[in-house]
């Protein structure tokens, strides 16, 4: 019988960044929307105060939360620890789930289209991806063809 093995010391902090490049390319994509929709309103773009946006400004806040949702990605496989796509993708299934939540409580008040939430959960998994894959690209080396 063999003694038991100590545990891994740096396990605990690896969980800690992990959970940390998720949390923090989260707030990264929630500053940014924050910032954004408040810059649009106080130049005129957007509506102030509770009027409803119309279709062609849910595009625009689609597309730059697409745009931020990719940047999200991004910062979260910068700042994994180790296997920074699978981090990235777990940002992205995070933000799903969000999102999921955010229908389903917002459903019935009427405070935009009903594609908006929905484009919002089909884009938040394939803007992770891309995100990370910007890093994941980066590093590895361009494979030369055979000649």
């Amino acid at each position: 019988m063999s003694a038991p093995q100590p545990a891994d010391p740096a396990r605990p902090l690896g969980i800690v960044r992990s959970v940390g490049a998720v949390f923090f390319g989260m707030i990264v994509v929630v500053v940014l929307s924050v910032g954004t929709d408040a810059l649009l309103r106080a130049i005129g773009v957007f509506p102030r105060g509770g009027q409803r946006m119309s279709d062609p400004q849910f595009v625009i806040a689609t597309v730059y939360r697409i745009v931020f949702g990719i940047i999200g990605g991004f910062v979260t496989a910068v700042l994994a620890p180790a296997r920074p796509m699978q981090h990235a993708l777990f940002y992205g299934f995070v933000g799903f789930g969000l999102s999921c939540v955010g229908y389903l409580a917002s459903r019935n008040l009427n405070l935009g289209p009903s594609w908006y939430p929905i484009a919002l959960i089909v884009t938040s998994i394939p803007c992770a991806w891309v995100g990370g894959l910007l890093l994941v690209g980066r590093r590895q080396p361009a494979t030369q063809p055979p000649q």
